[in-house]
């Protein structure tokens, strides 16, 4: 027989940031547990079995941290919270939720949405090289700027370095109009993105200028040694096996290096071999070195971004 028991939430804010654009997570809600979810006010009705019921009230309370202070609760956040239910790891999840990574110029609070990117932040924080990999949508690059720019405003490294491999360009890149940096800018675009969220955009310029924050195409990293710098080396999958190596032993004293790349999007010609699975190949045992492996679980965007990946999974297989 049905039942159903009501949750009184505080505010309007909180029904709100619970519910999601659409109520979009009340959804995810009933399908993780079952039980129907309706918002009447600040009034949340779960109905279902018994069984069903406990499950969703306590997927619910354990999402309490966000929702009760107005904080957007997103598609990761919810299936994170039931993975933590699942495995007993209630206390970790807490230590997620209220762990603040930094807060964009918004006010708009960065944090870990899932375990393994909570791993990974841990890791950027200490180890000297890291890899990251995994489907679009996962904060592997967003989370690698946030991580740099903090360090870089705390005085732990002189100089941001980032940069990308302008495969996408090819050789047209001689044929646009404008000079080197207007033509590189449309492939390095996701990193300014990035960086304007912690920065005001009127002083990044200032800052490239005297060599603080560099944005460049790989090619510009050969014969370089980069000391006291923090490296963020972006879509990786486009680099040919040299080229990683030679960025890869730039890495100098004081500094800290993060590849990224999704292996499933690589833009390299079809016989061409890709350089980040050449590297996680060879380097997989080498001490000192951290690999970050992400899922279409992590990710962090759109619901439908999560499906589509996992749409595009099902069909690779």
């Amino acid at each position: 027989m049905a039942e159903a028991f009501t949750i009184e939430l505080p505010n309007v804010t909180s029904a709100i940031a619970l519910a999601g654009q659409g109520e979009e997570n009340l959804k995810i809600l009933s399908r993780q547990t079952g039980a129907t979810l309706v918002l009447r006010g600040q009034e949340l009705l779960i109905s279902g079995t018994d069984k069903q019921i406990d499950l969703a009230s306590r997927l619910v309370r354990s999402l309490e941290d966000l929702w009760s202070k107005g904080n957007f609760v997103s598609s990761a956040d919810i299936l994170t919270a039931r993975q933590a239910l699942d495995t007993q790891r209630e206390g970790e999840l807490q230590d997620l939720q209220r762990d603040i990574l930094a807060k964009t110029r918004r006010g708009e609070e960065i944090r870990a949405k899932t375990f393994r990117q909570r791993q990974y932040i841990q890791a950027l924080r200490k180890h000297d090289l890291i890899f990251c990999t995994g489907p679009a949508g996962t904060g592997k690059t967003f989370l690698a700027v946030v991580v740099a720019v903090q360090a870089l405003l705390a005085n732990q490294f002189d100089k941001l370095i980032l940069t990308r491999p302008a495969v996408e360009a090819g050789e047209r890149l001689g044929f646009l109009p404008g000079d080197l940096q207007q033509k590189v800018n449309p492939y390095l675009r996701p990193l300014y993105d990035a960086i304007n969220e912690f920065i005001d955009p009127e002083k990044v310029p200032s800052l490239m200028e005297r060599g603080v924050i560099e944005v460049a195409p790989l090619a510009y990293m050969r014969g370089r040694t980069l000391n006291n710098a923090f490296v963020i080396v972006d879509e990786a999958q486009n680099t040919t096996p040299s080229q990683i190596k030679m960025v890869l032993t730039r890495l100098g004293f004081n500094s800290r290096m993060v590849v990224t790349g999704d292996m499933t999007q690589t833009d390299l010609a079809a016989h061409q071999e890709s350089g980040l699975a050449v590297a996680l190949q060879i380097l997989k045992h080498v001490e000192g070195i951290y690999f970050s492996e992400f899922t279409q679980k992590d990710v962090v965007r759109h619901p439908l971004v999560q499906r589509i990946v996992n749409a595009y999974e099902q069909y690779e297989k």
